[in-house]
Parts: structure tokens; sequence; C-alpha cells
């Protein structure tokens, strides 16, 4: 009796399923460095935006600072408009002016703080989505480790879990470059991973009968 005879239908591939899986493997290998490379590019970018809020910040710092040195000036000014014997609207003119230029001071500072927190809102979201890219990356390892074993031991129903996690990353994945806002194990991924795992095992069933 020869080995192909001995084995139980749907528990144990062939080298068709051999060749099945090994192709499986190189395209979760893909995605896989697809994913990471992705999620590379989204930290560097928040690093990127990280200093420029930095920047920024440092710019409003000194523009504070410069309304502060208007304003004492303008105090000053005030307070020599009153002293007997001086010119007084040369003081006056003095005390506009200077409140024309804090006025512009001010304006500028607050334009600094607005880049400053808008610049730290872009790398929060591109801290985020390197997470998610991240963690797609490494579910698409833990798939391609899965079909290894799968493909080592000749277990199809191993294919099952291994659709499930791919599907996780995925989906993820997908979230990622929509930038949309699910945490890793948000009913997204997780119904994703289910129905991947539902239709694996559905075929592998079909499968079986058929080669019973």
């Amino acid at each position: 009796m020869t080995d192909q005879a001995t084995r139980t239908p749907g528990t144990r591939g062939g080298d068709g399923f051999a060749g099945r899986v090994a192709v499986l493997i190189a395209i979760l290998a893909t995605l896989g460095t697809m994913f990471g490379f992705i999620g590379s590019a989204a930290h560097n970018n928040a690093a990127l935006y990280k200093s420029n809020a930095a920047i920024e910040k440092t710019s409003a710092a000194n523009a504070w600072g410069h309304y502060q040195a208007k304003a004492s000036r303008q105090n000053l000014a005030e307070l020599a408009s009153g002293l007997p014997g001086v010119d007084r609207e040369h003081y006056r003119e003095e005390m506009r002016r200077y409140g024309i230029e804090k006025e512009a001071i001010r304006k500028e500072a607050e334009r600094f703080e607005a880049g400053s927190h808008q610049w730290n809102t872009l790398s929060e979201q591109e801290l985020h989505r390197h997470r998610q890219w991240a963690a797609a990356s490494v579910a698409q390892q833990i798939a391609i480790s899965l079909a290894a074993i799968t493909l080592l031991s000749r277990r199809t129903w191993l294919l099952t879990l291994t659709s499930a996690v791919a599907a996780f990353g995925i989906t993820l994945a997908f979230f990622a470059a929509v930038q949309a806002d699910p945490l890793p194990f948000s009913a997204g991924p997780v119904l994703a991973a289910l129905g991947a795992a539902a239709l694996t095992e559905a075929f592998r069933r079909v499968g079986r009968k058929l080669t019973s």
C-alpha cells in the first residue's frame, strides 16, 4: 500500500499541497516586507513632524519673549508720559507704536503655537499608523511561521489558523492605509480573521469530501 493511500483525506497534503503552501509563504513574506517598509516610513514621518513641532514651539517662545519686551517698553513710555517737563506727545506716540508692534508679534506667536500643535497632531497620527503597520507586519510573520509548520507537518487544518492570522494583519494594513483608527484587537480585524478562518475551513472540508 502506498503512502498516498494510507493518508487520511483532508488531513495531509501531497506535492501539490506543498507547492500551494510555498506560494502562500512567498505572498505573505512579500506583504510582510511591504508593511514593514511602509511602517518605517510612517515612523520617519512622525519623527520629522515632531521636529517641526519643536522648531515652531521654539519660534513661539522667542516671539512671546519679544512680545514681553515690547510690553515693557510700552509700560515705560506710559510712565514717562506722565512725568513733568517731558515731551508727552513723543511718549504717547511711542506707546501707540509699541502697541501696534506688540499686537503683530502676538499674532505671530499664536501662529507659531498653532503650527506646533498641528505638527504634533500629525506626528501622533503617523505614530499610530506606524503601530498599525508594525502590527500588520508582525501578523504576517506569524502567519509565515504557521504556514511553514503546515508545510513541514502536512496538516491542512493549520491553514485555517494561518488564514485567520494573515487576514487579521491585512485588515490592519488596510485600516492604516485609509487612515482609519481601529485598535489592534477591535471588531474589524477580528471579524476579518474569523471570516477568513471560516472560509478556509469550508474550502478544506469541501476538498476533503472531494478526495474521500
